[in-house]
């Protein structure tokens, strides 16, 4: 990538924009995979229902804690061969892979249907699943702040989403397809099918391979060279969190008030879907049986849904321009509400896909537009660190809405599909939220 003598961010190529997003790919297979799979694993391994938010409380409070300082080291870090946020890529994305292999065998150590050590493994499993995850895909969305010029940015923040969607395709089509290709389905109580199983291996391999392909691929600006385009004094006196907080834009704050809602609204998908799917359609609530594990690869088809409507929508909002962001936000979000709140009406599995195809809405509208307002009012100040603080508006409302759950789920009667109104809902107040946002 040749220098320019100015000091604006100069304009890049489409081709180096998909370079620079393409890593995503692999990520977001991990992350998928995890999503889709998280009650499933559970609940195969004997949690009870009721207490299921208990394993979906420490992911996001460790992310919580640790992303800020990932973001701070960042700023601040410079690998001569490799680059300022690419080591941490590194990093994440090597014990990811470890996580992936592991987290899917929880059952198959002899630890015991239901027992501690069986549920307490799952739960380190995916602790540092989702903690080396969140480490490698930071690096994404700091490299779009660090070299994308603001004109480029809606272009840039949709195809990263884009990527990382293609890669939720694979990821939830995997158990569907391998058990369409032999693989079994079912297992010993207590244990995994090695259709998830494998569908674990496969995304750690991609995650492997993609994650080379940006690290050999992408060249990052020299920090004499990030200085100049951002305009940032080299000499000023670094700012501790609490300094840096105190002087956030306004939008940070404001869109911290929209993702608080939206992701609540996720987790509780994340949480029960599964769950919902297999107890309004398939009519069972028995992880044990072979209707509830039909219901868990339908739940990865709805999700593979989920994701192409994301790339489709994606593709529409890299076309946006910047006084297009709010009405794409607030519609978007909208839009997402109605497909969760859907579910709980529906009985039947093709009418589904239609819900999910509007959650799919809701997930690339709160995965892109936010990072387009917020990376385009930081203008390169300290951006790694505010994107880290900004991460708690992710964990946050997973934390709250996993504790929430242990008053709501049996107060709704104890029934998987009345959580996914709930998230309905939530989207629908965070669709709402969107007006305190401004540019």
């Amino acid at each position: 990538m040749q220098t320019q003598p100015t000091r604006t961010l100069p304009r890049l190529s489409t081709k180096t924009i998909m370079l620079m997003t393409f890593g995503n790919l692999g990520v977001s297979m991990a992350f998928s995979l995890q999503s889709s799979s998280m009650g499933r694993i559970f609940q195969t391994l004997g949690a009870d229902p009721g207490k299921l938010g208990f394993f979906f409380i420490l992911p996001p409070l460790i992310g919580m804690l640790v992303q800020p300082i990932v973001g701070a080291a960042s700023d601040k870090t410079w690998w001569p061969k490799v680059g300022r946020r690419l080591p941490y890529l590194i990093l994440g994305a090597s014990v990811a892979v470890l996580m992936m292999v592991l987290l899917p065998n929880s059952g198959s150590f002899g630890f015991g249907y239901g027992s501690l050590a069986a549920l307490s493994f799952g739960a380190f499993a995916i602790l540092f699943m989702d903690l080396s995850s969140n480490m490698a895909m930071q690096p994404f969305k700091m490299i779009i702040g660090d070299m994308v010029p603001d004109e480029q940015k809606n272009f840039a923040w949709s195809f990263q989403t884009i990527w990382g969607n293609i890669g939720g395709i694979l990821a939830t089509l995997l158990p569907f397809l391998l058990t369409a290709f032999g693989v079994a389905n079912v297992a010993t109580k207590g244990e995994l099918p090695n259709s998830v199983i494998w569908a674990f291996y496969i995304g750690a391999a991609i995650l492997i391979i993609s994650s080379l392909f940006t690290l050999t691929s992408v060249k990052e600006y020299t920090p004499a060279q990030y200085a100049q385009y951002h305009h940032v004094d080299t000499a000023a006196k670094k700012e501790s969190f609490l300094d840096l907080l105190k002087s956030a834009p306004k939008v940070f704050w404001m869109l911290g008030v929209v993702q608080f809602f939206a992701w609540a609204a996720f987790q509780y998908l994340w949480t029960y879907g599964t769950g919902a799917v297999a107890e309004n359609v398939w009519h069972t609530t028995d992880p044990s049986s072979a209707g509830y594990q039909a219901a868990g690869n339908w739940f990865g088809i709805l999700s593979a849904t989920q994701a192409v409507a994301s790339v489709v929508w994606g593709l529409l909002l890299s076309r946006t321009t910047i006084a297009q962001r709010h009405l794409a936000y607030a519609g978007g979000l909208f839009l997402g509400a109605i497909g969760f709140g859907s579910v709980f009406f529906i009985h039947t599995q093709m009418p589904l896909i239609l819900s999910f195809t509007l959650i799919g809405i809701g997930w690339v509208t709160m995965n892109a537009i936010p990072f387009m307002f917020l990376t385009s009012a930081l203008q390169g100040k300290s951006e790694g660190t505010y994107l880290g603080l900004f991460n708690t508006f992710i964990c946050l409302p997973q934390i709250v809405a996993s504790i929430a759950s242990f008053a709501l789920f049996p107060a709704l009667g104890s029934t998987m599909p009345a959580m996914l109104l709930v998230s309905g809902v939530l989207m629908a107040l965070g669709a709402l939220s969107t007006t305190l946002v401004k540019n």
